[in-house]
């Protein structure tokens, strides 16, 4: 009978799976692997794993009897059919109060659904964000766990040890909530990633179609900007791209096929905002930007036939470009973050999470793919306000797009006469200022309805929650629609 005395089990060998393992080793905790194929758990432990306390099992029965009671068996497969098949390969050899943890990328209804079904059989389930790729997972990931409560105290020694750390050694890694709560953060962070990146791709087609600017003086911007308002793991690693040679000198960055690839996570947070009524146009446009990247064949035909504008207007002052593209850029983060929160918030209620958004963003200063210096700032902004509306509504955000919002309305001006697409910026900005519109067209809107479905609308003059509907042609009934949402 094997000895039963690893901390915790993993199963699923590839790169992030074997860098969480490593991961745990540094921090003293044994670790029993496991792997479909058989064959890549020796191979780990006669490679990477070689010298270590990491024991290697070849079937799930051994596998189970080499962990500590209560076990704690952690999933790094593909999310889907994979997770429920690899569950319930593992329930025949496990009891009740044993901790099965999903690190993959689920998809957080399915945490839900797993959380339920295994409380029903006396199993603990935690569904958990990991955010970082292989070198977070390596030295020190974000981590986004949530499910069962009663997991936690189980898993939380081992999870803040190997997490990034912040703020005077603080861990990226709390208890986010229950049942899918974890993955639906891990979502959100995937849906903001997409945003920045996005917004980034856009003022780097500004700067390079607007100035001229080669890949060399692009790492200079970038490089520059990393030291300000915008440091972060996403403009620093691009400003590395940029200084990145080819075989034969030429920038690697421009030889690289312009067709953006993606996931999936992206697109399920543009899905959770429709489903729970959140404007979160910013990350919507980002999925369709990668999607119209796709169209490449179609964009070079396109290309021969459709005029763009015949000249390309003069920039003036290449540093106060610049820098009214650096603005645009931050203003749009901001944007992408606040509409990021604001559906946390809703999903928060419809689910009935409490979850912490200040708490959130520690989760996400460090380890990451979306770490950034900014992010404390909306820690400080949850903290002084943990009922705050919209990030928006912050004195510090407040005051930054006030202030900005000029240059942002520049770049955005300048990229509409360069016929340079930037959807991410232009959505951003009709987002500032439809939210901060006392009143929108919607009237008009409500009237349409009215009129051809007597959908019925309220009125300004009356209280909140009186419907109204009008005859507009004289010719129909006075039945109205027996439903209405706004």
């Amino acid at each position: 009978m094997p000895d039963a005395s690893c901390d915790l089990g993993l199963i699923g060998l590839a790169v992030m799976g074997q860098n969480l393992v490593l991961n745990m080793n540094d921090h003293g905790f044994k670790i029993a692997v496991f792997n479909r194929t058989v064959s890549k758990v020796d191979d780990f432990l006669a490679n990477e794993a070689q010298g270590t306390a990491v024991v290697g099992a070849h079937s799930v029965e051994e596998f189970a009897a080499l962990l500590k009671r209560p076990r704690r068996v952690m999933l790094m497969v593909k999310a889907g059919d994979t997770v429920d098949q690899m569950i319930e390969h593992l329930l025949p050899h496990l009891e009740a109060g044993d901790i099965i943890i999903d690190g993959g990328n689920s998809l957080f209804s399915d945490s839900n659904r797993r959380t339920k079904y295994l409380a029903d059989k006396g199993i603990l389930f935690i569904g958990t964000g990991v955010s970082g790729g292989e070198e977070g997972a390596r030295r020190g990931p974000s981590i986004m766990p949530g499910g069962n409560p009663a997991a936690w105290p189980y898993v939380k020694e081992i999870f803040q040890a190997i997490a990034a750390k912040v703020d005077n050694n603080v861990p990226c890694c709390d208890w986010v909530g229950e049942d899918g709560a974890g993955h639906f953060v891990k979502m959100v962070h995937n849906g903001i990633e997409y945003g920045d990146m996005q917004l980034i791709c856009e003022a780097y087609d500004l700067l390079q179609h607007g100035l001229g600017l080669s890949a060399d003086e692009l790492h200079s911007v970038f490089t520059e900007w990393n030291q300000g308002e915008l440091d972060s793991y996403l403009i620093e690693i691009s400003s590395q791209i940029f200084a990145k040679k080819d075989e034969d000198g030429a920038p690697l960055v421009d030889k690289i096929l312009d067709t953006a690839g993606q996931k999936g996570t992206g697109k399920w947070t543009v899905i959770s905002s429709l489903d729970t009524g959140q404007p979160v146009t910013l990350i919507g446009e980002s999925v369709f930007a990668r999607c119209l990247s796709a169209l490449k064949d179609e964009r070079v035909k396109a290309s021969g036939i459709l005029r763009g504008p015949k000249s390309a207007p003069k920039v003036g002052d290449r540093a106060k470009f610049i820098e009214d593209v650096r603005r645009a850029l931050f203003c749009s983060k901001i944007i992408s973050y606040a509409q990021g929160y604001m559906l946390l918030r809703a999903a928060a209620k419809e689910y009935g999470w409490n979850l912490n958004m200040g708490g959130i963003a520690l989760m996400w200063r460090g380890g990451c793919i979306i770490r950034s210096q900014f992010l404390s700032k909306i820690k400080d902004a949850f903290r002084k306000n943990p009922q705050l509306d919209n990030l928006l509504l912050d004195r510090y955000f407040s005051g930054l797009v006030n202030k900005y919002q000029a240059s942002w309305r520049k770049a955005v001006t300048h990229a509409v006469k360069l016929g340079v697409p930037t959807p991410a910026f232009s959505t951003a900005l009709a987002f500032f200022d439809g939210y901060r519109a006392s009143r929108l067209p919607a009237n008009l809107l409500q009237a349409q309805r009215d009129f051809f479905g007597a959908h019925t609308y309220e009125r300004l003059d009356q209280p909140r929650g009186q419907f109204f509907h009008t005859n507009w042609t004289g010719h129909g009934g006075r039945v109205s629609s027996t439903t209405y949402n706004v």
